[in-house]
């Protein structure tokens, strides 16, 4: 039997470097893998906790998100692609799961606390309306994995609590209803998180530090040209450290063959910043370029992009109502 692999995005806009090589990379690994049945999940319903007042956005950004998925080399043959909005499942999954879990609880984790802490730093004052869909969104991911069994959630690190009350919640479910959910386990990413142009530890929209899969040569050429780098090389020909530059980490990144000779350049001095930010800006276009053009046929083949979520969508819907009907048994509420 093949083990259930569930995993998710939230269409909040086009995928990013950090998308790719945190967790983009991993799935193209993991669809290859026969053992495992892939689930990914776009999860349109969390995103609307952040941009409910903006229903047009999340659905513009479904597609967008949808054709970047299947433009870095995700096989829909391989993969199931499905909207979260279309499989009602998982919102009735979410009602009887959210008896079995405080708000006391929900505040305490810890992904909940730092995502409420940004919104405060980011909306002053504003950010003290943060509704119950928002907070309770560990709720309706308890309700995405164990709607299709998910026994393995490929995730980051900074997602190991959103996993651990999904485990709280199948427990205490299995101990009031009998057996009937599998516990998930969280499969980690072997890839840290991706740094930003400006050094920050995460890349992120919010943050205009990311450079993303579908921008164009212009757009590269400025970003990277912005890009920080060691504040001590103040001339050309001083010696600088490029473990510490942010140009020379994205050309680690992208694994430009010419790495070696940049780092031994950079510590001598005899490589200027600009020199090498030009040299980035060439190998940076030359990875993104294969991306951009399966892109550009996805964008002009929609039909095509409809037909595969419709069908993985079908997939999962099939998936789910197994789900309900073992869960309704047990809740006595199989009338």
């Amino acid at each position: 039997m093949k083990k259930n692999i569930l995993t998710g995005i939230r269409p909040t806009g086009n995928l990013h470097l950090g998308h790719y090589f945190g967790a983009g990379q991993n799935w193209l690994k993991l669809q290859d893998d026969e053992q495992y049945d892939f689930h990914l999940e776009i999860a349109d319903v969390q995103a609307l906790t952040d941009h409910f007042d903006d229903p047009a956005m999340v659905r513009k950004n479904v597609y967008e998100l949808a054709t970047d998925l299947l433009s870095i080399g995700l096989n829909p043959k391989k993969v199931h692609l499905y909207i979260q909005s279309q499989i009602p499942e998982i919102a009735e999954l979410t009602v009887f799961y959210s008896n079995l879990v405080t708000m006391a609880r929900l505040y305490r984790n810890p992904t909940v606390k730092t995502e409420i802490k940004q919104k405060k730093e980011l909306f002053g004052n504003e950010g003290e309306s943060v509704t119950y869909g928002f907070v309770g969104y560990p709720v309706s991911q308890a309700a995405d994995i164990t709607a299709f069994d998910g026994e393995l959630i490929p995730v980051g690190d900074d997602q190991l609590p959103l996993i651990e009350q999904c485990r709280e919640i199948v427990r205490k479910f299995n101990s009031i209803y009998g057996v009937t959910l599998k516990e998930p386990e969280p499969l980690l990413s072997p890839t840290p998180r991706i740094k930003g142009l400006d050094g920050n530890d995460k890349m992120g929209k919010s943050l205009g530090n990311a450079i993303y899969l579908v921008d164009d040569e212009e757009t590269i050429h400025k970003k990277v040209m912005n890009a920080i780098t060691d504040p001590d090389k103040i001339k050309k020909d001083d010696p600088a450290n490029p473990e510490i530059c942010m140009v020379y980490y994205y050309h680690k990144l992208i694994k430009n063959p010419n790495l070696e000779t940049v780092c031994e350049e950079c510590k001598k001095g005899h490589r200027g910043c600009v020199q090498c930010k030009k040299e980035l800006i060439t190998k940076m276009n030359e990875f993104l370029e294969p991306i951009r053009e399966k892109k550009k046929y996805y964008d002009t083949h929609p039909e095509e992009v409809k037909e595969i979520l419709q069908e993985g969508t079908n997939h999962a819907r099939g998936k789910a109502k197994e789900t309900i009907t073992k869960v309704k048994k047990a809740m006595q509420i199989d009338y």
